[in-house]
């Protein structure tokens, strides 16, 4: 007599389980989170983030950490040039699939701070430069206004137009100059 044929078991539904974004933070680096100046001489910050929007918000704090010695406006600035680099990260390469992850690399300078992205490219076969589009500081676009931002605020920025494994950079002089956003008209 043949053996009877099992229907395969359902798999049960998972949960949700809810972890604090510190757990992901090695505890040799907890002060590069604090958005206090605590070490303000160092020369160089690195960090690996895992590909997922989820902790954006420790990329915000590492970011601001990196600048926490300077002005509101710097930071603000240079908090929000790093997150785009890191949001273009996730959303544009390999980086940003599951198991991916991606990495920033502050330099500090005796005139300003060097942030690095590296990341996983692979989602472009050719080795290209990035440009900004030509109305990316349009309000009403609904995406593509992030190079146009750096490319504005920064003092300077580039790529090494490395398709598998890309680096975007930009520099922002602490007295940001070359920066736009230092710009004031007379209305």
């Amino acid at each position: 007599m043949p053996a009877k044929a099992h229907a395969p078991m359902p798999v049960p539904a998972l949960g949700e389980a809810t972890v604090p974004l510190t757990s992901f933070i090695r505890p040799v680096h907890r002060h590069y989170f604090t958005r206090q100046p605590e070490r303000p001489n160092y020369r160089m910050r690195r960090y690996d983030f895992a590909g997922t929007p989820a902790v954006m918000p420790l990329v915000r704090a590492f970011l601001d950490t990196c600048a926490a010695e300077r002005g509101t406006d710097y930071r603000y600035l240079f908090t929000l040039l790093g997150s785009e680099l890191a949001n273009n990260s996730i959303r544009h390469s390999l980086s940003g699939r599951p198991g991916g992850s991606y990495t920033l690399l502050v330099h500090r300078h005796r005139t300003g701070l060097h942030l690095a992205c590296r990341d996983r490219g692979g989602l472009r076969d050719k080795d290209s430069r990035l440009e900004p589009k030509k109305n990316g500081l349009n309000l009403d676009a609904e995406s593509g206004r992030g190079l146009a931002m750096v490319n504005a605020f920064a003092t300077a920025w580039g790529d090494n137009g490395n398709a598998h494994y890309r680096t975007v950079w930009f520099s922002l002089a602490y007295d940001l100059t070359g920066s736009r956003w230092n710009i004031h008209t007379d209305d």
